[in-house]
């Protein structure tokens, strides 16, 4: 598709377009822009508050994954990319305070523009600012960028490029997005698109995956070493163009940040405790008090980092697929959550040592109070009160076991349940109306030893009221190609959730994503109540707004009971070599994403 860069594209109102001239008008160049108020930093902040200017260059940081990797474009649908890839191996306009709930500040831009309703955004690129080939920066590929990411990229580049009404090149270096919709934080969305270079991709298709094109991008790290499937290696650029940026002083500090893959958890514990990996991040709070003993701990050479955060649990667990007719009533999905003896399963699994995610904000001032719903939360909700579900606006919490294996006084509320929706057990066998029985598959990804663990018992529990469902382990590719398309009756589910809920709510739990694939939409609800929530998150001009919004979005989501929770992680457990090191000063986000790769150095200052 051809695009006309120097004219606005997609322009339907003149109306709009005086709307646009109006609020231009009160527009001025700035560092940056936060969702509420202004940046916490001024504009000649000398670094970012969790980076060290002082920390040293050099070293390697080496981690492990479980699985495989068959593609080097992190930005389609098709084929499986190292994490790492995305998000240090690519520069967008802005770039993110993570000590913010949501501040972006100018990184390949210099100056930021938008008016009051923000109903538009300008960005002038840097002059400075070039790709690793040397080549600068245009007006030219940021558009581009822009266009094919959301025409033929991943679908998490959809929904705010479905918002913009125009796009135009305003200046030799400046670039204007004009948008059609009331959603304030749309103007930060838009600059946190990847960058990528046009010329690289002539005469090539963009949404085919494969190995044999490394990204030429602006960002400190490069694709290295590839060893297909088995290990990717990033190689920081010693001309990048930004390494003297205040935005960029202290990170990108090791030389090289490699990513060694392996069948399973098992397989890849052995490797970190052979030495083949310098940092481990543990995820079973029991094993790192019990099996963090070998001779590295012993003799002081590997040390073991306890990091805390402020940011939400997120949900993490196991997700009932509704497009199966089995799990579409509430009551059998009420009933699923009932069998799940999480605090028999926690205490096989954990030691009980990790608290239950009690709803997808817990953890956080964004999350949903107990009891009923009051005040300006119920306001909200009361106009969906015939489609919202039990607990909703009554108040809602997850059963609780008696901690024994059998867990009768559960397994007899969840028979109730399904009696309620039309199954009985009959001859030992879970049927409905018609005798056919309540079976269902559970899907799981290779190497996934504690998930495994936990739906062993949880399949054991489900046999006592005659439910027997088969388990069923693919690799990777496999795993990814049936979640994609939800190809799946049961599988675990992980959601991170950040401070500043927004856009990619939608992606996450839009009725868009029941019928498109590879959205995060995997369990298919389908609820107006819902989006008209992350509409009105969208449209806040206040944090107390803001709040109430998300406060009836954690309602309307932990009492669609879609996800049989689990444990959340309130720290983050790192066991590394005791030659590397992390500044003093923790962001609220904690160990979020790239932190670990960006802002840990290799050796004593």
């Amino acid at each position: 598709m051809q695009v006309d860069f120097f004219h606005m594209r997609r322009v339907k109102s003149v109306a709009l377009a005086s709307v646009f001239i109006a609020g231009f008008a009160q527009a001025e160049p700035m560092h940056g822009i936060a969702m509420y108020g202004t940046p916490a930093l001024p504009a000649d902040f000398p670094h970012l508050p969790y980076a060290d200017p002082d920390a040293p260059k050099g070293g390697k940081l080496i981690v492990g994954e479980v699985g495989s990797f068959d593609s080097l474009n992190p930005h389609i649908l098709k084929g499986t990319t190292p994490w790492m890839l995305r998000f240090i191996g690519y520069e967008s306009l802005m770039g993110r305070n993570w000590d913010e709930p949501f501040t972006l500040y100018c990184l390949l831009c210099e100056s930021v523009e938008t008016d009051a309703d923000r109903t538009m955004v300008e960005f002038t690129l840097r002059p400075e600012a070039r790709f690793s080939d040397g080549s600068p920066v245009t007006v030219e590929d940021v558009m581009w960028s822009y266009e094919t990411l959301s025409t033929e990229g991943h679908p998490r580049y959809l929904g705010a490029w479905a918002a913009v009404e125009s796009m135009e090149q305003t200046g030799p270096r400046s670039i204007r997005f004009t948008f059609n919709v009331e959603n304030r934080e749309l103007a930060l969305i838009i600059g946190l698109r990847p960058i990528l270079k046009k010329a690289q991709w002539e005469g090539k298709d963009f949404a085919q995956s494969g190995l044999d094109e490394a990204p030429i991008s602006t960002a400190p790290y490069m694709v290295g070493a590839v060893e297909p499937g088995r290990s990717l290696s990033m190689v920081r650029n010693p001309d990048y163009w930004g390494k003297d940026l205040p935005f960029n002083r202290g990170l990108a500090n090791f030389d090289e940040i490699r990513m060694e893959f392996f069948s399973d958890a098992t397989a890849l514990f052995e490797a970190f405790k052979a030495g083949v990996m310098n940092s481990n991040r543990e995820f079973n709070a029991e094993k790192w008090e019990t099996q963090y003993d070998f001779p590295a701990i012993t003799s002081g050479d590997v040390v073991k980092s306890v990091i805390p955060h402020g940011r939400p649990s997120g949900i993490r667990g196991f997700v009932m697929n509704t497009r199966n007719p089995l799990f579409a009533d509430w009551r059998v999905r009420e009933a699923m959550i009932d069998v799940f003896n999480f605090e028999y399963i926690n205490d096989t699994v954990t030691g009980r040592r990790q608290p239950r995610i009690t709803s997808y904000f817990s953890n956080s001032e964004l999350a949903m109070r107990p009891g009923p719903a009051t005040g300006r939360v119920r306001e909200l909700l009361e106009p969906f009160a015939e489609d919202l579900l039990p607990g909703a606006l009554e108040g809602y919490a997850l059963p609780e076991g008696d901690g024994t294996e059998r867990n009768r006084k559960n397994l007899r509320k969840a028979l109730a349940l399904f009696e309620e929706a039309g199954w009985t057990v009959q001859d030992g066998v879970m049927k409905d109306a018609q005798g056919r029985p309540f079976t269902f598959d559970i899907l799981l990804n290779q190497g996934s030893d504690e998930e495994e663990s936990m739906i062993n018992l949880y399949v054991q529990a489900l046999s006592r009221i005659g439910v027997t469902p088969t388990v069923t382990v693919v690799d990777s590719a496999q795993y990814t190609e049936r979640t994609r398309g939800y190809r799946f009756d049961m599988t675990s589910y992980w959601r991170g959730l950040s401070l500043s809920p927004g856009t990619e709510q939608r992606l996450y739990w839009g009725s868009e994503g029941v019928d498109t694939p590879g959205t995060y939409n995997w369990m298919g609800m389908k609820s107006p109540a819902a989006e008209a929530m992350i509409d009105k998150i969208l449209a806040a001009r206040s944090n107390e707004e803001f709040l109430a919004a998300t406060h009836a979005l954690d309602r309307i989501l932990t009492t669609g009971r879609y996800v049989i929770p689990v444990y959340q992680y309130p720290v983050s457990l790192i066991a590394h070599a005791k030659e590397l090191h992390f500044p003093d000063h923790l962001p609220v986000y904690g160990d979020w994403l790239d932190w670990q790769a960006q802002t840990w150095w290799w050796g004593d200052k």
